[in-house]
């Protein structure tokens, strides 16, 4: 069963840029990783050093697969040293989808 993965991520505000850049770099890899469907980057309205990744994965294993990569690796080391607080991350079943 194909579920989603959401991220929350809180940036220093000097740092959105690099992000914002950094992100612009990598979603093309992220997206062609194996078992990943989708990929979207969304910024807060009200407040914009809050950020949301979703992305849906084909199962845990290949999201774990994803996490163990080196590319994910290097994300990580990338992205993690902006945030102004840490991230938080959910995994949610896909109940109803309309399109």
């Amino acid at each position: 069963m194909m579920f989603t993965r959401i991220v929350k991520m809180v940036f220093e505000a000097r740092h959105i840029p690099a992000f914002l850049d950094s992100f612009d770099q990598v979603k093309d890899h992220i997206r062609a990783f194996e078992g990943c469907e989708f990929l979207e980057l969304y910024q807060d309205k009200n407040d914009s050093s809050l950020f949301f990744t979703y992305s849906r994965w084909h199962s845990e294993e290949a999201l774990e697969n994803y996490r163990n990569s080196a590319l994910f690796q290097k994300v990580w080391g990338q992205t993690k040293p902006l945030f102004r607080s840490p991230a938080e991350a959910w995994s949610v079943d896909t109940l109803v989808h309309l399109d």
